[in-house]
């Protein structure tokens, strides 16, 4: 029993570390972004990508819980429960969100781009936006999956 509860540790040891890195990257990483910013363009370039990057730190940890909640099911033999689907339904939810407000600020990062001449800065912000998607896309599927494996295992249940 104790080796099946430590067989998620791993997982939830990434999470965690996830959670740290993009925590020191918003306390650290993205005002010195703006600070450079500011420097050098108006507040109608500089405000949108800073509302858009902590506007998408929002989701990313709630869906960082929600993957918490979800390896803790895991751990207590309730995968396939209500509570798993509902939590992959707002890990995907979370995803399209990131994805959005990434797409939002797209081209704003398009004009930062040609004026530097930097243009793997757009295609940075079109890693994360498509990232994202494959994740809400993962997740959906999953949520599929398990709700059907919820409907025939409550059909076995109910045959036995």
């Amino acid at each position: 029993m104790k080796r099946e509860q430590g067989s998620t540790l791993f997982l939830k040891g990434v999470v965690f570390l996830m959670g740290i890195v993009v925590l020191a990257l918003c306390l650290f990483g993205v005002p010195g972004i703006v600070n450079e910013l500011i420097e050098n363009y108006p507040a109608m370039i500089y405000l949108p990508i800073l509302i858009g990057m902590y506007g998408a730190a929002i989701p990313f940890f709630f869906a960082l819980h929600q993957t918490l909640k979800l390896l803790s099911y895991i751990d207590k033999n309730t995968a396939f429960s209500e509570s798993s689907v509902t939590a992959l339904k707002n890990i995907k939810n979370c995803a399209i969100a990131i994805s959005i407000l990434y797409a939002a600020i797209l081209p704003v990062l398009y004009i930062i781009a040609e004026k530097d001449d930097a243009p793997g800065l757009a295609a940075l912000g079109l890693v994360i936006a498509f990232a994202s998607i494959v994740i809400a896309v993962f997740a959906a599927v999953l949520q599929k999956l398990l709700r059907n494996a919820i409907d025939i295992k409550s059909e076995n249940d109910l045959t036995i």
